[in-house]
């Protein structure tokens, strides 16, 4: 035995440095494709690579796309590893519900990957999980809730702010703009005025800046340099990269949030809460000296960062693939204008009072979010505890991915579904809900927003097609083309808004009347302020 151990010892010592390096490789190698083995009842899915998993099975500027072939493949449900994180996509209403609905305890947690422990630790509205996740939705659903949603005030808001959203457009004189930021200042308003107390005018450089940046980091945060960064984030942390302007720029939009809460602690009466950081700060004071509690300054930056992106980037991303849809689509747009002049005038302020009267506009609305598809795989969830789903095995850890591409477009549901056809939300001329359509998720963590976008979203598009017929630009050809990030947002374009001679005479007649009655419901807020891939040609 010594003479073996001393001949191994030898040969040891004769191998050269880099033959030691390639054996510990091969060696790390081997224990991480024993490691990764698929756990017994566990999905199928595509064959793995060590380290990066499954990551350079998919196009990530079209990684909704590519997974419908892999679901061809192997079924409603199959698995992917994207690097160290195993996950699982289901595909299908039925398989959906289980696991949103009637399973939601065992899925209720969102993952924690590295990107996003980094940015936002383990707190705010999104990502947070636990008793943490539990208080800090409670007390924003109640805050939202007093601030107005659901209320005639908050619906002020909205159409106050299409007003301001209007005149921004009317500026363009009907000819070409790219319609992005104006459409993100207005729906971010809303927003900010219920966490700020404050709305920005879409001339301020620093608002349009931070703008800017909220757009770069949902563009950034689905691409493959953040991906890897997730999968090797010890390695990536050293490295230049895109991920390194998301980090910079998340670190600046916490600055900015930090920054209005200071302005608030200086004049902050706990008697008068004007906004949510005055509510969240008076819940501070509750459970100051409470160690355990998650309200607390850090989770109060996060919170209002989470509302902030939530309550700008989803909505107004919609309201972009509209005007693109109709402009595209002008019959469709004609027999919006039709119902509008019907119902509302050219001269009323559309409210979502008007809603149920006008079915079409309605329609058109939820085929805009039907094939916008804006959020293609749901904001992803986490198995909390070993859990059986359709027969297979899902062990606690597991990120779940609900394939909403594949619900809103399944041929078995609707009658055209690669086309945008608002017939689809019709029944002999009346307005159809519909249950596989699934926007705002389902069970316990669907969106908190779903109320306040669905009035921002009937409001602002009913206010627009009041006043604008949209239109491609001459010479110009529109398409459908669009950009991959957290959200699916319309490539960056052109539009025309050619102002309705109709809206045009009754605003003027509108604006006539309220001048003479010295003001209206906003004068004093007004005087504050003062102071798919596929194409169609």
């Amino acid at each position: 035995m010594l003479a073996v151990a001393g001949s191994l010892a030898a040969v040891w010592t004769l191998l050269p440095p880099c033959a030691l390096l390639l054996g510990a490789v091969a060696f790390l190698f081997c224990a991480r494709v024993l490691q990764r083995r698929r756990p017994k009842g566990y999905p199928p899915g595509p064959p793995r690579l060590p380290f990066v998993g499954n990551l350079f099975h998919l196009d990530f500027e079209r990684a909704h796309l590519a997974l419908q072939r892999l679901v061809k493949k192997y079924g409603n449900i199959f698995s992917l590893d994207f690097g160290d994180v195993p996950s699982v996509v289901i595909t299908g209403l039925p398989l959906i519900k289980e696991a949103l609905v009637h399973q939601d305890p065992n899925f209720v947690n969102r993952p924690v990957l590295p990107l996003r422990e980094r940015v936002f630790k383990q707190n705010g509205l999104i990502m947070s999980n636990g008793q943490v996740w539990k208080e800090q939705r409670r007390f924003a659903l109640t805050t939202l809730r007093n601030f107005g949603l659901g209320k005639k005030n908050l619906e002020e808001r909205i159409q106050e702010e299409a007003h301001h959203l209007i005149q921004a457009i009317e500026e363009e004189n009907g000819q070409p703009f790219n319609p992005h930021f104006k459409i993100n200042n207005a729906v971010s308003n809303i927003i900010c005025s219920i966490t700020f107390g404050e709305r920005f005018e879409y001339e301020d450089g620093q608002f349009r800046e931070l703008l800017r940046m909220l757009d770069e980091v949902t563009h950034l945060e689905a691409s493959l340099w953040c991906q890897l960064y997730n999968a090797f984030p010890r390695i990536m942390n050293f490295l230049p990269g895109p991920h390194q302007t998301l980090f910079s720029n998340w670190e600046k939009l916490k600055l900015f949030v930090a920054r209005v809460i200071e302005n608030h602690k200086r004049d902050w009466n706990p008697a008068e809460t004007r906004d949510f950081i005055d509510a969240y700060l008076k819940e501070m004071e509750k459970y100051k000296g409470n160690v355990t509690s998650s309200f607390h300054e850090e989770n109060l930056i996060y919170s209002t960062l989470d509302l902030f992106f939530a309550g700008t980037e989803t909505t107004s991303t919609t309201l972009r693939w509209g005007l693109l849809y109709l402009a595209l689509y002008p019959e469709v747009q004609e027999k919006v204008h039709a119902e509008i002049n019907s119902v509302i005038g050219p001269g009323q302020q559309p409210s979502t009072a008007a809603r149920t009267s006008m079915p079409y506009t309605n329609a058109v609305i939820h085929e805009v979010q039907r094939m916008g598809n804006i959020i293609p795989l749901n904001v992803p969830r986490e198995v909390v505890v070993d859990t059986s789903l359709a027969g297979y095995h899902l062990p606690k850890g597991t990120m779940i991915l609900t394939n909403l591409t594949a619900l809103h477009r399944d041929p078995a549901e609707w009658a055209t579904p690669n086309t945008f056809n608002p017939e689809h939300f019709l029944e002999n001329g009346q307005f159809k809900k519909r249950e596989t359509f699934l926007p705002f998720s389902a069970g316990k963590r669907m969106c908190l927003g779903e109320q306040l976008a669905k009035s921002e979203l009937f409001i602002f598009f009913t206010s627009l097609l009041q006043r604008f017929t949209f239109r491609p630009p001459s010479n110009e050809q529109l398409s459908l083309r669009f950009r991959m990030g957290l959200t699916i947002a319309p490539a960056g374009h052109r539009i025309c808004a050619v102002p309705r001679q109709e809206g045009v005479a009754a605003r003027g007649e509108s604006e006539q009347e309220e001048s003479s009655e010295g003001s209206g419901p906003f004068s004093e807020v007004r005087e504050q302020d003062e102071g798919g891939s596929e194409e169609r040609s």
